[in-house]
């Protein structure tokens, strides 16, 4: 098994690879990171331009430019930003609010996912079944774009009918709070309830239809039938052998929807004021600048790299015959 999560980690890191050279060099050939500054009132003069263009290496070869820029990341230097400000400065900090927002929501969207469309697919053509159908249907057609608002608007009134401040929907903590960790906790908590939701239901959907259709076709193999034919009941049969092996294709599904759920939380900041990597992302695009872009792309493809990894060892341990 360790051989095969070696050679598994070495596929990623030429990915990862791939993935960031070619996100560099479209980034090099297309952005003009000059553009906001000469749109200042005043302009720069000509020799504040040439210095700046000098020190992002505007007229270096691109591909020089992004073996610079990884020489530089394997030291942990992010690069400077078009403002002048290091990239670092504001990295972690928007990664680790990020990381708050994905890893909770979707960690709830798959696991509430697989379990209502396993429970469907056992009860297939009961009322649980139509209702979880209906309702998955809905959360797959609606865009996180869509989605996010609308709960932002019930929120708002649900606030004004009880007179209560219980959902806060504006940023990661308000702006006058009380002293004391345990109100710095509640307030924290009260900020994350809507675009935790909004990421579990965008999740939720689409593992619950996934995890259903594999489900039934465990269901009707001939080894559930052998497993009831030997005795066992029809629960312990569908849990201990259908449910294990329904899980394996959901472990693949968990590692390329992170780049989904990514791009989802990236309009979830910008509607509830969150300022992470997806708002960070925004920026660096209407700003053309590389460095913050390449940050940003680096962080999602380690994500899928880090999923990728976490699905492999998942699915060694669901099907033994990876493991030799």
């Amino acid at each position: 098994m360790a051989g095969y999560l070696v050679r598994r980690l070495l596929n990623y890191i030429v990915l990862l690879f791939v993935a960031t050279f070619l996100t560099y060099l479209l980034a090099s050939l297309t952005f003009d990171p000059l553009a906001n500054l000469l749109g200042r009132n005043p302009p720069p003069s000509a020799g504040v331009l040439a210095a700046k263009r000098e020190a992002l290496h505007l007229d270096d070869n691109p591909v020089l430019r992004y073996f610079q820029w990884l020489r530089d990341v394997l030291t942990g230097d992010f690069g400077q930003t078009i403002a002048a400000g290091s990239v670092n400065d504001e990295l972690w900090r928007r990664i680790l609010v990020s990381l708050r927002l994905v890893v909770l929501g979707t960690v709830l969207g798959a696991v509430i996912g697989t379990l209502v469309g396993a429970y469907g697919a056992v009860r297939q053509y009961k009322i649980f079944d139509h209702i979880a159908t209906v309702v998955t249907f809905v959360l797959l057609s609606i865009p996180v774009l869509v989605l996010a608002p609308v709960l932002k608007y019930l929120a708002v009134r649900v606030n004004q009918s009880t007179g209560s401040t219980f959902f806060e929907y504006t940023g990661e903590t308000s702006t006058t709070l009380s002293p004391g960790l345990w109100n710095e906790i509640i307030d924290r908590a009260q900020h994350l309830v809507l675009p935790t939701l909004v990421l579990l239901l965008f999740t939720l959907g689409s593992y619950s239809r996934y995890m259903r259709s594999s489900m039934l076709d465990e269901l009707n193999s001939d080894y559930i039938r052998t497993a009831r034919g030997k005795g066992l009941t029809r629960g312990r049969a569908i849990f201990k052998h259908g449910f294990r092996t329904a899980l394996i294709p959901m472990a693949t599904l968990f590692a390329f929807g992170m780049g989904a759920v990514i791009t989802g939380a990236t309009f979830t900041e910008r509607v509830f004021g969150w300022y992470g990597m997806g708002d960070w992302l925004i920026y660096g695009i209407t700003s053309q600048d590389v460095n913050i872009t390449m940050a940003v792309s680096l962080f999602t493809a380690l994500s899928v790299l880090i999923s990728g990894m976490l699905t492999d060892i998942l699915t060694a341990a669901l099907d033994p015959r990876i493991r030799v």
